[in-house]
């Protein structure tokens, strides 16, 4: 039976997604990119024959699985987001805007692992090993058996593997490794592929555990090829406002373990931490309601936090009115004004609408909608919420609330932080166990919502 193989012709491919064709165009037939299409060479098919087989295929209940077993890494919150730790052999891309703190996580995760009796190698071919050692006396990373390497070089980096030995390689980053095989300079497509499969190989062949740096441009995606998500086992997310110390991180893709967790950091001058409870830092300690917020309760995979959704509106001098939102989803809370407008008559359309989220979290589930409603309601009518009320349920356009997932979390967590009263959409007495002292009022629309959290008078109009 013959396999393919390929041979070398002349071509088209895009920078951002590899994407081929056989002449030049402007605009990516794939992802749509202008300006990213350029001639390389592209492999043409032809047929080889088979050869013989060096390691029979086994039954696969002879498959030895020890050697799959995730190892812990030392972080807690890494550890839920990976499934558990780090799988001898896999390659995690861990990915994130610059300065959010990729490269101090890495590096505690290299100390711990060191500290833990593995040999590790750090690679950095960003800053000189000076600076690393600096940055790990400063968040007390130093561990005996960690190895630092300043490299820009595959053919150096592969050669420190060599006589290191490590279990665990961390390489900051990928697009700043070259191979002297390839054309291009670091960090162009064809060098990204390489370097990328090169240290795959050699994580899958000698058993190695791989972390790799990726950066990310200004639209969020991983700079190079795309192809480079498919190529490793997980793919992690660093999310953050710069201007706050929280951090989550996320699993974008992992082979070993969940996609739908979540861990949170706390990014400071002396390193990062895991916070097992982040829920806290989403709230605006105060001890008077004050119009204009709500607190709801929002799942990050199976993790529940409870966060506080504050509003303001205004008058507008403007013909089109202004809308400013931070960490929520921008289309929702347009839709959101609207129903309100239409359904609740609550006037806010000809105002001016700020709606934000407390601590740099971001809201992107539709379970927030409601509590958007009732900040914005609240903020235009001057009447706060309940002091300690939460409220969650999404909203749909013609004004009905509709029940959102994992209920009994949500009120669990709320009733743990001292929430006594939860507007909901029905459905959720008789689902399932009512925390003790938690008061569940459903609501079947946002206009009975609006009246119940607010005590608005029938007619439902505004009352400026």
């Amino acid at each position: 039976m013959a396999s393919r193989a390929s041979a070398r012709a002349s071509g088209y491919r895009c920078a951002e997604c590899g994407w081929t064709t056989v002449k030049w165009v402007g605009r990516c037939g794939e992802c749509q990119a202008w300006g990213s299409v350029a001639e390389v060479d592209v492999p043409t098919i032809r047929t080889t024959a088979a050869m013989s087989v060096a390691r029979p295929a086994l039954r696969i209940g002879q498959v030895d699985v020890e050697h799959a077993a995730a190892r812990s890494t030392g972080v807690g919150e890494l550890d839920r987001v990976l499934g558990g730790g780090v799988v001898p052999g896999a390659v995690v891309l861990v990915t994130g805007e610059p300065g959010i703190g990729k490269s101090t996580l890495l590096l505690d995760v290299a100390a711990r692992a060191a500290r833990g009796g593995r040999s590790v190698l750090y690679v950095s071919g960003e800053e000189s090993a000076a600076q690393v050692r600096m940055r790990a006396e400063r968040i007390e990373a130093m561990a005996a058996s960690l190895f630092l390497a300043a490299e820009t070089d595959l053919a150096t980096v592969l050669g420190q593997i060599e006589a290191v030995q490590p279990e665990l390689v961390v390489v900051d980053s990928v697009q700043t490794i070259a191979s002297g095989q390839v054309e291009g300079s670091a960090g162009n497509v064809s060098q990204v592929r390489e370097v990328a499969a090169t240290l795959i190989q050699a994580a899958k062949s000698r058993g190695i555990a791989v972390l790799l740096v990726g950066h990310v441009t200004k639209d969020g995606s991983i700079a190079g090829p795309r192809v480079l998500e498919h190529l490793v086992d997980v793919v992690v997310q660093f999310e953050g406002d710069r201007h706050s110390r929280l951090r989550l991180v996320r699993a974008v893709k992992n082979r070993y373990g969940p996609t739908d967790e979540v861990g949170c950091f706390d990014l400071s001058d002396v390193g990062i931490v895991g916070l097992a409870d982040p829920s806290g830092l989403f709230l605006s300690h105060r001890e008077t309601s004050v119009a204009g917020t709500c607190v709801t309760v929002t799942l990050e995979g199976r993790r529940p936090l409870v966060a506080e959704v504050q509003a303001l509106v205004a008058p507008s001098t403007l013909p089109a009115p202004r809308r400013a939102t931070h960490g929520l989803d921008a289309s929702r809370v347009a839709m959101v004004l609207a129903v309100l407008d239409r359904r609740v008559r609550i006037r806010v359309g000809s105002r001016d609408a700020y709606v934000s989220t407390v601590g740099g979290v971001r809201l992107g589930e539709p379970a927030a909608d409601l509590a958007v409603a009732l900040s914005v309601a609240s903020s235009e009518i001057d009447a706060p919420v309940p002091l300690h009320a939460v409220a969650f349920g999404e909203v749909g356009l013609a004004g009905e609330l509709r029940p959102v997932s994992g209920m009994p979390r949500r009120l669990a967590e709320a009733a743990r932080l001292g929430f006594r009263t939860a507007f909901t959409p029905r459905g959720v007495l008789g689902s399932g166990p009512i925390p003790d002292g938690m008061r569940v009022m459903e609501v079947a629309d946002v206009r009975e919502a609006v009246m119940a959290a607010l005590d608005v008078p029938r007619e439902g109009t505004s009352r400026r």
